[in-house]
């Protein structure tokens, strides 16, 4: 762990600014938030912490924009789950500052799509269809704008099973449609999206914490295939499922970020919708700015910092607005696997249990002793 820079000032009290992700499938990020707040006000009990927790498109989205915006309400929604089954989901109806009717819809991928609802995963079968569910009941509801965070799917289907969802077909060769998730893909003759309903008036944005392309080496099935259960035999398959995809659908598979969530970022494009980095989005949503601009230290974190989360993930965002505003910027992940340069101080849970495996057990515990580190780190830099 690397020191905060000295300074005289460190001494008075602080205002401390903590805006973590999720620590996908462990705490979220509102718990996670707090628990850092805890330990660091164990070693510097005078400083006065802010909990902006964070999302970038990914598990926790709805809460962060429901912390943010104020007037914004749950809206119920059963959909058809990846594996099939049932579930019971949500999107948020945020209020509309300029005065539209209809309000704008927040639609999270991973509570009606993702792998956290998946236990074994299915990397050839999961779908997105429930997602696309999603939006047809905000569509229905007269939704003006669309913000979809595709963040933590459980499939690789290419987005074709939310297209489905509302109007588009996609058929084998004796036009029937196809079975859904990406095994269906290896059977696509022909798609029809001129049934599918139309982008709403405020169009649509695709909160995305990737820019992988869709196809190739560092596309939807190779980087994304194994963390979703697919083994090497399985990502090939996916591989080929997504490029007749893309040879029906042409344009867009190098798109940055046409790769998330397993190719559903390049369905949405087609439908119209466009990409947008979800830290960004969700930051701008919440002030995040000029609230870091009245902090002099800003803690941020997330499960896992690697070399993807320079790609619009929150700690890259957090960091690059600490940096901005002479904040001191600080880390806590569960595993830091790429350098993290960009901060005064970083922890990492999985070393301060010994491994991985204990601080994914008892994570608030190891995020409170992070947060203690990190004021210790502050406070040892001051009166060294």
């Amino acid at each position: 762990m690397t020191a905060a820079p000295a300074g005289a000032a460190l001494n008075a009290p602080l205002r401390v600014l903590i805006a973590p992700d999720s620590f996908k499938g462990t705490v979220s990020a509102r718990d996670a938030a707090r628990a850092l707040a805890e330990g660091w006000q164990s070693v510097r009990p005078d400083d006065e912490p802010l909990l902006f927790p964070m999302a970038d498109g990914g598990e926790g989205t709805l809460d962060a924009f429901e912390t943010a915006v104020a007037g914004s309400v749950r809206m119920p929604v059963t959909v058809q789950g990846p594996d099939n089954r049932a579930v019971d989901a949500s999107w948020l109806l945020l209020p509309d500052s300029a005065g539209a009717a209809g309000g704008t819809a927040v639609i999270e991928l991973a509570n009606t799509s993702g792998i956290t609802l998946l236990d074994p995963l299915l990397p050839l079968d999961a779908h997105t269809l429930g997602f696309g569910q999603a939006i047809a009941a905000a569509l229905d509801h007269g939704a003006h704008r669309l913000l979809l965070a595709i963040g933590g799917s459980a499939s690789s289907d290419g987005g074709v099973g939310a297209l489905a969802a509302i109007g588009a077909q996609f058929l084998d060769a004796a036009g029937r449609p196809i079975r859904l998730g990406n095994r269906g893909l290896g059977q696509l003759a022909r798609v029809r999206l001129e049934a599918m309903r139309a982008v709403p008036p405020g169009g649509a944005q695709i909160l995305s914490d990737v820019s992988n392309p869709l196809l190739g080496p560092n596309g939807a099935a190779a980087v994304f295939g194994p963390q979703k259960g697919a083994n090497p035999d399985q990502v090939d398959g996916i591989e080929s499922g997504l490029l007749r995809l893309a040879r029906l659908l042409p344009g867009g598979a190098d798109t940055p970020g046409a790769g998330a969530a397993g190719g559903t970022g390049f369905g949405l494009l087609h439908w119209g919708a466009r990409l947008t980095p979800g830290a960004a989005a969700i930051g701008e949503a919440m002030g995040l700015a000029d609230a870091v601009a009245t902090a002099a230290v800003v803690i941020t974190g997330e499960g896992r910092f690697d070399s993807q989360s320079a790609a619009g993930k929150v700690p890259a965002y957090v960091a690059g607005l600490a940096a901005a505003s002479g904040a001191i910027a600080m880390l806590a992940a569960g595993e830091i696997q790429a350098p993290s340069d960009d901060f005064a101080a970083a922890v990492s849970l999985s070393e301060l249990a010994a491994s991985p495996e204990a601080a994914m057990a008892e994570p608030e515990r190891w995020l409170r002793l992070a947060g203690a580190r990190l004021a210790g780190s502050l406070t040892h830099s001051v009166t060294r």
